[in-house]
Protein backbone atom coordinates (compact mmCIF):
# COMPACT_ATOMS: atom_id res chain seq x y z
CA UNK A 1 0.00 0.00 0.00
CA UNK A 2 1.01 3.67 -0.98
CA UNK A 3 1.27 5.54 1.92
CA UNK A 4 0.56 8.57 -0.09
CA UNK A 5 -2.67 8.05 -0.72
CA UNK A 6 -5.55 9.53 0.64
CA UNK A 7 -5.59 8.51 4.58
CA UNK A 8 -8.01 8.51 6.88
CA UNK A 9 -8.40 7.66 11.17
CA UNK A 10 -10.59 5.21 11.90
CA UNK A 11 -11.46 3.81 15.00
CA UNK A 12 -13.29 0.86 16.23
CA UNK A 13 -14.85 0.60 19.58
CA UNK A 14 -15.94 -2.53 21.25
CA UNK A 15 -17.39 -2.59 24.89
CA UNK A 16 -15.79 -5.28 27.13
CA UNK A 17 -18.76 -8.01 27.68
CA UNK A 18 -21.20 -5.43 27.20
CA UNK A 19 -24.70 -7.01 28.20
CA UNK A 20 -22.81 -8.73 31.37
CA UNK A 21 -20.68 -5.84 32.11
CA UNK A 22 -24.07 -3.72 32.38
CA UNK A 23 -25.60 -6.19 34.55
CA UNK A 24 -22.34 -6.22 37.32
CA UNK A 25 -22.52 -2.66 37.25
CA UNK A 26 -25.82 -2.28 38.26
CA UNK A 27 -25.71 -5.18 40.80
CA UNK A 28 -22.65 -4.53 42.56
CA UNK A 29 -22.91 -8.51 43.74
CA UNK A 30 -22.04 -9.82 40.81
CA UNK A 31 -18.97 -7.94 40.41
CA UNK A 32 -15.86 -10.20 39.95
CA UNK A 33 -18.30 -13.65 39.79
CA UNK A 34 -19.03 -15.84 36.25
CA UNK A 35 -22.03 -14.28 34.82
CA UNK A 36 -24.01 -15.16 31.88
CA UNK A 37 -26.60 -13.32 30.13
CA UNK A 38 -29.98 -15.44 28.93
CA UNK A 39 -31.03 -18.61 29.24
CA UNK A 40 -31.20 -20.78 32.55
CA UNK A 41 -29.13 -23.12 34.08
CA UNK A 42 -31.04 -25.84 32.15
CA UNK A 43 -32.31 -24.27 28.94
CA UNK A 44 -31.91 -21.23 26.53
CA UNK A 45 -28.51 -20.07 24.59
CA UNK A 46 -25.97 -17.61 26.57
CA UNK A 47 -26.42 -13.88 25.00
CA UNK A 48 -23.22 -12.79 26.33
CA UNK A 49 -20.73 -14.03 29.22
CA UNK A 50 -18.19 -12.09 31.62
CA UNK A 51 -14.92 -12.49 31.25
CA UNK A 52 -14.87 -14.35 34.43
CA UNK A 53 -17.25 -16.93 32.61
CA UNK A 54 -15.32 -16.71 29.57
CA UNK A 55 -12.44 -18.37 31.62
CA UNK A 56 -14.09 -21.64 32.00
CA UNK A 57 -14.72 -21.39 28.36
CA UNK A 58 -18.54 -20.10 28.41
CA UNK A 59 -19.38 -18.19 24.98
CA UNK A 60 -22.21 -16.51 23.45
CA UNK A 61 -24.70 -18.90 21.52
CA UNK A 62 -23.41 -21.99 23.63
CA UNK A 63 -26.65 -23.80 25.61
CA UNK A 64 -26.99 -22.63 28.96
CA UNK A 65 -26.58 -26.37 30.12
CA UNK A 66 -23.29 -26.90 28.63
CA UNK A 67 -22.19 -23.09 30.06
CA UNK A 68 -23.31 -24.36 33.52
CA UNK A 69 -21.45 -27.46 32.43
CA UNK A 70 -18.39 -26.07 31.94
CA UNK A 71 -19.08 -23.57 34.78
CA UNK A 72 -20.53 -24.57 37.74
CA UNK A 73 -20.59 -21.78 39.61
CA UNK A 74 -21.97 -19.71 36.42
CA UNK A 75 -24.69 -17.24 37.53
CA UNK A 76 -27.83 -16.83 35.29
CA UNK A 77 -29.52 -13.38 34.67
CA UNK A 78 -32.57 -12.35 32.43
CA UNK A 79 -31.66 -9.86 29.92
CA UNK A 80 -32.76 -6.28 30.44
CA UNK A 81 -32.38 -5.22 26.63
CA UNK A 82 -34.02 -1.66 27.60
CA UNK A 83 -31.04 -1.14 29.91
CA UNK A 84 -28.36 -1.99 27.74
CA UNK A 85 -29.97 0.09 24.94
CA UNK A 86 -29.90 3.04 27.44
CA UNK A 87 -25.93 2.69 28.37
CA UNK A 88 -25.72 2.44 24.39
CA UNK A 89 -27.23 5.84 24.26
CA UNK A 90 -24.88 6.91 26.47
CA UNK A 91 -22.18 5.86 24.93
CA UNK A 92 -22.88 6.92 21.49
CA UNK A 93 -23.49 10.20 22.85
CA UNK A 94 -19.54 10.44 24.13
CA UNK A 95 -18.70 9.30 20.48
CA UNK A 96 -20.52 12.51 19.31
CA UNK A 97 -18.71 14.77 21.37
CA UNK A 98 -15.43 13.73 18.99
CA UNK A 99 -17.66 13.32 15.77
CA UNK A 100 -20.64 13.04 13.78
CA UNK A 101 -19.33 10.27 11.51
CA UNK A 102 -20.42 7.05 13.90
CA UNK A 103 -21.43 3.85 12.31
CA UNK A 104 -22.63 1.30 14.66
CA UNK A 105 -22.44 -1.99 14.59
CA UNK A 106 -24.49 -3.21 17.20
CA UNK A 107 -25.72 -2.05 20.74
CA UNK A 108 -22.17 -2.63 21.77
CA UNK A 109 -19.83 -1.23 18.89
CA UNK A 110 -18.84 0.98 16.69
CA UNK A 111 -16.65 2.69 13.35
CA UNK A 112 -15.73 6.51 14.29
CA UNK A 113 -13.91 8.65 11.41
CA UNK A 114 -11.83 11.10 13.73
CA UNK A 115 -9.63 12.68 10.59
CA UNK A 116 -11.75 15.61 11.19
CA UNK A 117 -12.88 16.01 15.03
CA UNK A 118 -14.59 18.03 17.31
CA UNK A 119 -11.86 18.40 19.47
CA UNK A 120 -9.09 19.22 16.69
CA UNK A 121 -7.35 16.44 18.25
CA UNK A 122 -4.27 15.50 16.23
CA UNK A 123 -3.74 12.07 17.12
CA UNK A 124 -6.73 9.28 17.05
CA UNK A 125 -4.52 7.15 19.34
CA UNK A 126 -5.02 10.05 22.14
CA UNK A 127 -9.06 10.27 20.84
CA UNK A 128 -9.37 6.36 21.33
CA UNK A 129 -8.03 6.45 24.71
CA UNK A 130 -10.08 9.59 25.75
CA UNK A 131 -13.38 8.16 24.36
CA UNK A 132 -12.56 4.81 26.74
CA UNK A 133 -11.33 6.74 29.48
CA UNK A 134 -14.65 9.03 29.03
CA UNK A 135 -17.02 6.07 29.61
CA UNK A 136 -15.43 4.47 32.33
CA UNK A 137 -15.62 7.72 34.12
CA UNK A 138 -18.88 8.68 33.09
CA UNK A 139 -20.82 5.34 32.43
CA UNK A 140 -18.61 2.97 34.76
CA UNK A 141 -17.98 0.06 32.31
CA UNK A 142 -14.71 -1.03 30.09
CA UNK A 143 -14.40 -0.31 26.59
CA UNK A 144 -11.56 -1.83 23.77
CA UNK A 145 -10.39 -0.01 20.48
CA UNK A 146 -8.16 -0.36 17.32
CA UNK A 147 -7.55 2.29 15.57
CA UNK A 148 -5.90 2.24 11.98
CA UNK A 149 -6.54 3.94 8.23
CA UNK A 150 -10.12 1.50 7.39
CA UNK A 151 -12.64 -0.31 9.10
CA UNK A 152 -11.35 -3.60 8.75
CA UNK A 153 -7.66 -3.53 10.03
CA UNK A 154 -9.39 -0.98 13.21
CA UNK A 155 -11.65 -3.88 14.04
CA UNK A 156 -9.08 -6.63 13.56
CA UNK A 157 -7.18 -4.26 15.57
CA UNK A 158 -9.46 -4.00 18.54
CA UNK A 159 -9.15 -7.80 19.44
CA UNK A 160 -5.42 -7.45 19.76
CA UNK A 161 -5.51 -5.77 23.76
CA UNK A 162 -9.42 -7.07 24.76
CA UNK A 163 -10.34 -6.23 27.17
CA UNK A 164 -9.90 -3.03 28.24
CA UNK A 165 -7.20 -1.81 25.59
CA UNK A 166 -6.51 -0.70 22.72
CA UNK A 167 -4.01 -1.30 19.57
CA UNK A 168 -3.22 1.43 16.71
CA UNK A 169 -1.64 0.01 13.29
CA UNK A 170 -0.53 2.82 11.94
CA UNK A 171 -0.42 3.64 7.66
CA UNK A 172 2.83 1.78 7.04
CA UNK A 173 2.51 -0.68 9.66
CA UNK A 174 -0.81 -1.72 8.03
CA UNK A 175 0.65 -4.72 5.49
CA UNK A 176 2.86 -6.14 8.14
CA UNK A 177 0.42 -6.61 10.54
CA UNK A 178 -1.88 -8.30 8.18
CA UNK A 179 0.27 -10.49 6.88
CA UNK A 180 1.07 -12.02 9.97
CA UNK A 181 -3.03 -12.63 11.09
CA UNK A 182 -4.25 -15.98 11.11
CA UNK A 183 -6.79 -16.04 8.20
CA UNK A 184 -10.00 -17.38 10.95
CA UNK A 185 -8.83 -13.40 12.63
CA UNK A 186 -9.77 -11.70 9.48
CA UNK A 187 -13.06 -9.50 9.87
CA UNK A 188 -15.89 -11.05 7.53
CA UNK A 189 -14.11 -14.51 6.49
CA UNK A 190 -16.87 -17.18 7.57
CA UNK A 191 -15.73 -20.54 8.86
CA UNK A 192 -16.67 -22.18 5.43
CA UNK A 193 -14.09 -19.93 3.54
CA UNK A 194 -11.55 -20.08 6.04
CA UNK A 195 -11.31 -23.51 6.02
CA UNK A 196 -11.55 -23.71 2.24
CA UNK A 197 -8.92 -21.14 2.65
CA UNK A 198 -6.46 -23.77 4.80
CA UNK A 199 -7.22 -26.29 2.18
CA UNK A 200 -5.63 -24.06 0.09
CA UNK A 201 -2.74 -23.57 2.27
CA UNK A 202 -3.27 -19.81 2.97
CA UNK A 203 -2.99 -20.10 6.98
CA UNK A 204 -2.25 -16.17 7.51
CA UNK A 205 -2.31 -13.00 5.56
CA UNK A 206 0.98 -13.54 4.09
CA UNK A 207 -0.19 -16.83 2.31
CA UNK A 208 -3.19 -14.89 1.35
CA UNK A 209 -1.29 -12.16 -0.17
CA UNK A 210 0.89 -14.61 -2.28
CA UNK A 211 -2.98 -15.54 -4.41
CA UNK A 212 -3.33 -13.46 -7.61
CA UNK A 213 -6.42 -11.93 -8.00
CA UNK A 214 -7.34 -14.43 -10.68
CA UNK A 215 -6.87 -17.58 -8.15
CA UNK A 216 -9.02 -15.77 -5.72
CA UNK A 217 -11.91 -14.54 -7.79
CA UNK A 218 -12.01 -18.53 -9.76
CA UNK A 219 -11.88 -19.63 -6.09
CA UNK A 220 -14.18 -16.64 -3.84
CA UNK A 221 -15.90 -15.29 -6.91
CA UNK A 222 -16.46 -11.54 -5.89
CA UNK A 223 -15.57 -11.83 -2.43
CA UNK A 224 -12.08 -12.46 -3.98
CA UNK A 225 -11.49 -9.05 -5.11
CA UNK A 226 -12.21 -8.33 -1.18
CA UNK A 227 -9.62 -10.80 0.31
CA UNK A 228 -7.13 -9.18 -2.38
CA UNK A 229 -7.28 -5.20 -1.60
CA UNK A 230 -7.87 -6.27 2.54
CA UNK A 231 -4.94 -7.95 3.06
CA UNK A 232 -2.75 -4.49 0.94
CA UNK A 233 -4.92 -2.49 3.55
CA UNK A 234 -7.31 -1.27 0.76
CA UNK A 235 -10.72 -0.69 1.66
CA UNK A 236 -12.97 1.92 -0.31
CA UNK A 237 -15.90 1.43 2.36
CA UNK A 238 -16.16 4.90 4.69
CA UNK A 239 -18.14 5.19 7.73
CA UNK A 240 -21.74 5.52 6.57
CA UNK A 241 -23.23 7.89 9.55
CA UNK A 242 -26.39 6.95 10.72
CA UNK A 243 -26.96 10.81 12.50
CA UNK A 244 -26.99 13.96 10.33
CA UNK A 245 -25.44 16.79 12.30
CA UNK A 246 -28.54 18.95 13.82
CA UNK A 247 -26.89 21.34 15.18
CA UNK A 248 -23.18 22.59 16.42
CA UNK A 249 -23.29 24.60 19.88
CA UNK A 250 -21.66 26.19 22.61
CA UNK A 251 -22.64 27.28 25.86
CA UNK A 252 -21.47 28.34 29.40
CA UNK A 253 -23.02 28.57 32.98
CA UNK A 254 -21.73 31.06 35.09
CA UNK A 255 -20.03 30.93 38.39
CA UNK A 256 -21.80 33.62 39.51
CA UNK A 257 -25.15 34.82 37.95
CA UNK A 258 -24.80 37.92 35.43
CA UNK A 259 -27.06 40.98 34.75
CA UNK A 260 -27.20 44.05 32.45
CA UNK A 261 -27.06 43.91 28.29
CA UNK A 262 -22.65 45.14 28.86
CA UNK A 263 -22.05 41.72 30.28
CA UNK A 264 -24.10 39.34 28.23
CA UNK A 265 -22.43 40.67 25.28
CA UNK A 266 -19.08 40.46 26.63
CA UNK A 267 -19.99 36.81 27.51
CA UNK A 268 -21.81 35.70 24.21
CA UNK A 269 -18.23 37.39 22.40
CA UNK A 270 -16.23 34.34 23.96
CA UNK A 271 -18.69 31.40 23.23
CA UNK A 272 -19.04 33.10 19.50
CA UNK A 273 -15.23 32.50 19.70
CA UNK A 274 -15.87 28.37 21.14
CA UNK A 275 -18.50 27.93 18.22
CA UNK A 276 -16.50 29.86 14.89
CA UNK A 277 -14.32 27.29 15.96
CA UNK A 278 -16.33 24.09 15.62
CA UNK A 279 -17.83 25.98 12.51
CA UNK A 280 -14.26 26.16 10.82
CA UNK A 281 -13.15 22.63 12.08
CA UNK A 282 -16.62 21.15 10.67
CA UNK A 283 -16.11 22.94 7.42
CA UNK A 284 -19.71 23.62 7.17
CA UNK A 285 -21.58 26.48 7.27
CA UNK A 286 -24.97 27.37 8.54
CA UNK A 287 -28.16 29.97 7.85
CA UNK A 288 -30.03 29.75 11.37
CA UNK A 289 -28.43 31.09 14.82
CA UNK A 290 -30.29 30.55 18.28
CA UNK A 291 -29.37 32.32 20.77
CA UNK A 292 -30.13 30.29 24.66
CA UNK A 293 -30.66 32.03 28.36
CA UNK A 294 -31.20 30.16 30.65
CA UNK A 295 -32.32 32.27 34.66
CA UNK A 296 -31.23 31.80 38.05
CA UNK A 297 -34.57 30.67 38.69
CA UNK A 298 -34.00 27.62 35.70
CA UNK A 299 -36.43 29.46 33.42
CA UNK A 300 -35.29 28.89 30.00
CA UNK A 301 -35.55 31.23 26.96
CA UNK A 302 -34.36 30.76 23.19
CA UNK A 303 -34.56 33.21 20.90
CA UNK A 304 -33.63 32.67 17.04
CA UNK A 305 -32.99 34.22 13.41
CA UNK A 306 -32.45 32.95 9.96
CA UNK A 307 -29.59 35.14 8.52
CA UNK A 308 -29.30 36.26 4.66
CA UNK A 309 -26.74 34.13 3.72
CA UNK A 310 -24.54 30.85 5.29
CA UNK A 311 -21.65 31.78 7.22
CA UNK A 312 -19.27 30.01 9.89
CA UNK A 313 -17.21 33.13 11.18
CA UNK A 314 -18.13 35.14 14.20
CA UNK A 315 -17.54 38.53 11.97
CA UNK A 316 -20.09 37.69 9.67
CA UNK A 317 -22.82 36.30 12.56
CA UNK A 318 -21.70 37.99 15.78
CA UNK A 319 -24.26 41.38 14.53
CA UNK A 320 -27.48 38.78 14.45
CA UNK A 321 -26.55 37.28 17.48
CA UNK A 322 -26.61 41.11 18.92
CA UNK A 323 -30.22 41.34 17.32
CA UNK A 324 -31.45 38.36 19.58
CA UNK A 325 -30.17 40.03 22.99
CA UNK A 326 -32.64 42.93 22.22
CA UNK A 327 -34.93 39.86 22.55
CA UNK A 328 -34.31 38.71 25.79
CA UNK A 329 -34.67 40.29 29.26
CA UNK A 330 -30.79 41.18 30.10
CA UNK A 331 -32.11 42.80 33.49
CA UNK A 332 -33.29 39.28 35.00
CA UNK A 333 -30.30 37.10 36.25
CA UNK A 334 -28.77 35.08 34.15
CA UNK A 335 -26.97 31.87 35.22
CA UNK A 336 -26.14 30.40 31.32
CA UNK A 337 -25.87 31.53 28.04
CA UNK A 338 -25.69 29.67 24.59
CA UNK A 339 -25.13 29.44 20.92
CA UNK A 340 -26.24 27.04 18.38
CA UNK A 341 -26.42 26.81 14.22
CA UNK A 342 -29.10 25.38 12.30
CA UNK A 343 -30.30 24.91 8.85
CA UNK A 344 -26.77 23.95 7.04
CA UNK A 345 -25.18 24.24 3.57
CA UNK A 346 -25.68 20.68 2.57
CA UNK A 347 -22.76 20.65 -0.02
CA UNK A 348 -20.21 21.95 2.38
CA UNK A 349 -21.39 19.10 4.87
CA UNK A 350 -19.62 16.23 2.67
CA UNK A 351 -16.28 14.59 4.33
CA UNK A 352 -13.27 15.56 2.35
CA UNK A 353 -10.39 13.45 2.14
CA UNK A 354 -7.18 14.80 4.34
CA UNK A 355 -3.97 13.65 2.61
CA UNK A 356 -1.03 11.76 4.50
CA UNK A 357 -2.06 12.05 7.57
CA UNK A 358 0.66 9.73 8.57
CA UNK A 359 1.91 11.61 11.86
CA UNK A 360 0.13 11.78 14.88
CA UNK A 361 -1.86 8.21 13.91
Amino acid sequence: MNIDEHIRKIIHVDMDAFYASVEQLDNPELRGKPLAVGGSRDRGVVSAASYEARQYGVRSAMSSALAARACPGLIFVKPRFERYTEVSKQVRNIFYEFTDLVEPLALDEAFLDVTENKLSFPSATLIASEIRRRIMLQIGITASAGISINKFTAKVATEVNKPNGQKTVPPEEVEAFLEKLAINKFFGVGKVTVDKMLRMGIFTGKELKQQSLESLTYNFGKQGKFYYDIVRGIQYSGVKSERERKSIAAENTFNSDIISRFRVIEKLDGIANTVEKRLLTSNTKAKTITLKVKYNDFHQQTRSKTMPIYTRTKVEFFPFLEELVELIDVEKPIRLLGISFTNFEKETTQVIEIPQLTLDF
